[in-house]
């Protein structure tokens, strides 16, 4: 601040800058990451991002009965909800001190999960 109450534009940009550049890291860092959830005790596994992207899907053969489609359904699901938790969780951790540096709970900016 200088005197008379006024913000320093200039720090301010700078400030901003950097937190524009750490954001962009982190998104970067979560568009990478790769998390995993599972459900039927690792019967059907999902991968997703930490974007909550699905990358991959596994079901082993013990899972699979054509006489009960449902139930390998539902596992499905469990493990990409699951899995989508864990980014979300992963998102926290990444995006979360950033949105507490922009004002707390993202700070009115779009596009933070928070």
């Amino acid at each position: 601040m200088i005197p008379g109450g006024q913000p320093n534009m200039q720090q301010l940009l700078k400030q901003a800058q950097k937190m524009q550049e750490d954001l962009a890291a982190a998104q970067q860092q979560l568009a990478e990451a790769s998390v995993e959830g599972s459900a039927g005790g690792g019967l059907v596994t999902a991968t997703v991002s930490g974007a909550g992207e699905l990358r991959a899907l596994k079901i082993s053969p013990e899972a699979v009965d054509p006489e009960d489609t449902e139930t390998l359904a539902d596992l499905v699901l469990a493990a990409v909800r699951d899995a989508n938790a864990s980014a979300q969780r992963l998102q926290q951790e990444k995006l979360g001190p950033l949105a507490q540096g922009l004002g707390g709970a993202g700070g009115g900016i779009p596009g933070l999960p928070f």
